[in-house]
């Protein structure tokens, strides 16, 4: 059907937001959190408890205030990145519930006092880091004024790399890695918050000197060498991811802060070179610290062979691996395994714990789950229109990917095991604040990929009696 002459045009059709799959998504994830919550407790006191209650009340009021917001300040970002934050962080309450139940008992049959509950800490950890994603998504209306305060960024993401390893070890060294700030029995780790500035900074440094990196300088072996000159970024970046496992031993927070500034090397220049040249650097590093520092080469020999020295620094890791191998295919099922058994099982190990009770499948199922949200990340960093936006994202994106390796790496024994934790899922408060940050900054970038542009208001011809007339002057 033709609109009569002289009406004006209709009014294109709203593109949809989305947000009604995001809603159906999280009511999923909400159904799966709470069928897990009762399968734990039933399994492990034959009855169900009020922290079921409470626990499952907590978990549906935070991610629907979450999702409330998203629909506010954000309405076009993608749908799967809240729902898959949801579902890791709610099967991470569960297993953390699940351990204090075990915990409990253990004590309660050795005549202990019952320890402090974790599953209460954990909630109110995501309480505080919803709050700051909720808070970002107000502050942060467009992303590309971050780049503006981009070297403020650096520098504060630097200093809190560096603090834990120049203060006194009383306050800042914890199972052998300087990684915190203790102030009694609250503690921060501000390098999960410094990795998410430090990508600021790159990310923008890089829009504004990629002609610089780009530049070609000899080639060897078919690929385009930079100049020497052009290096002294990835010297830093590998004279600070040195640095940090040396003062504060930690290999995971070493391995995560060089392996962002690679990645957004190379996606900023394209070049393959940067790549090889900064593991070639890397490797010497590790070399060279394996050479000079004794909590280096125990961790590369626990990592070779555990079972050398079982009762000692391999316990950790061999129990973690019969856990694993005890899970099988399908796992004892939740509630029904001995999760407690492996020391740090809710933080360091939360992959050996959800591995025994919920086996290979289960297993399967989460890395699913993080690789949906990791492609959604990229997707919207391939989406957004701006070079920053593209970097930004992809660096937010790749964190979440490396961190998840590491752990899994280090679990498995794949890798060294290293201190970091799963995102989401691991108890531990400044990883899931800071982790609930990075994801708010990926639907910033997102909605602004995701939103239709702003439509300029259609002028009127002028009829063609009242057209002025226009001479042209043709040329030969």
């Amino acid at each position: 059907m033709t609109a009569p002459a002289g009406a004006p045009p209709a009014a294109p059709a709203p593109l949809p937001t989305g947000r009604g799959i995001e809603l159906v998504l999280l009511a999923f994830a909400a159904v799966l959190v709470t069928g897990a919550l009762v399968l734990v407790e039933a399994n492990q006191e034959q009855e169900l408890t009020q922290a079921l209650l409470w626990v499952g009340l907590a978990y549906l009021g935070l991610f629907a205030a979450a999702h409330l917001a998203v629909r506010r300040f954000a309405p076009y970002a993608d749908p799967l990145i809240l729902p898959c934050v949801a579902l890791l962080n709610g099967l991470g309450l569960v297993m953390i519930h699940r351990l204090d139940l075990a915990n409990a008992e253990r004590a309660a049959a050795a005549g202990r006092d019952a320890p402090v509950e974790l599953i209460s800490r954990q909630v109110a950890w995501t309480a505080i880091g919803l709050a700051l994603f909720v808070a970002v998504l107000w502050v942060i209306r467009d992303h590309r004024t971050i780049s503006r305060y981009a070297y403020t960024a650096g520098f504060s993401g630097l200093v809190l790399l560096a603090l834990p390893g120049l203060l006194p070890s009383s306050i800042s060294e914890v199972n052998g890695a300087k990684l915190w700030i203790r102030v009694g029995s609250v503690g921060i780790q501000p390098g999960e918050f410094a990795k998410i500035l430090l990508i600021v900074f790159f990310a923008a440094f890089l829009v504004q000197k990629r002609e610089l990196f780009s530049t070609a300088g000899r080639r060897f072996l078919g690929m385009e060498l930079p100049r020497a000159r052009d290096l002294a970024p990835l010297l830093v970046a590998w004279g600070l991811s040195v640095g940090v496992l040396v003062l504060e031993r930690d290999l995971g927070t070493s391995l995560l802060f060089f392996g962002i500034v690679l990645v957004l090397l190379y996606v900023a220049t394209e070049r393959v070179s940067w790549m090889l040249i900064g593991l070639s650097f890397f490797l010497g590093g590790c070399v060279i610290a394996y050479q000079l520092f004794g909590h280096v080469r125990v961790r590369v020999q626990v990592w070779l062979d555990p079972f050398a020295d079982f009762e000692g620094t391999g316990y950790q890791i061999a129990q973690a691996l019969f856990g694993l191998g005890t899970g099988g295919v399908g796992g004892t099922g939740l509630g029904a395994g001995r999760p407690d058994l492996v020391p740090y099982a809710e933080s360091d190990f939360m992959l050996s714990s959800l591995g025994e009770e919920l086996g290979l499948i289960g297993l399967a199922a989460i890395l699913i789950v993080y690789l949906v949200l990791i492609t959604r990340g990229l997707r919207s960093a391939l989406a957004v229109r701006d070079s920053f936006g593209k970097l930004l994202a992809t660096g937010l994106a790749f964190t979440l990917a490396l961190q998840a390796f590491i752990v899994i790496g280090g679990a498995s024994k794949l890798i060294p095991l290293t201190g970091l934790t799963l995102p989401f899922l691991s108890y531990g408060g400044s990883s899931l604040v800071a982790n609930y940050a990075l994801v708010a900054m990926l639907l910033r970038i997102s909605n602004a990929a995701r939103a239709p542009l702003p439509r300029r208001p259609a002028t009127p011809l002028p009829p063609l009696a009242e057209a002025g007339t226009e001479l042209v002057e043709r040329r030969p």
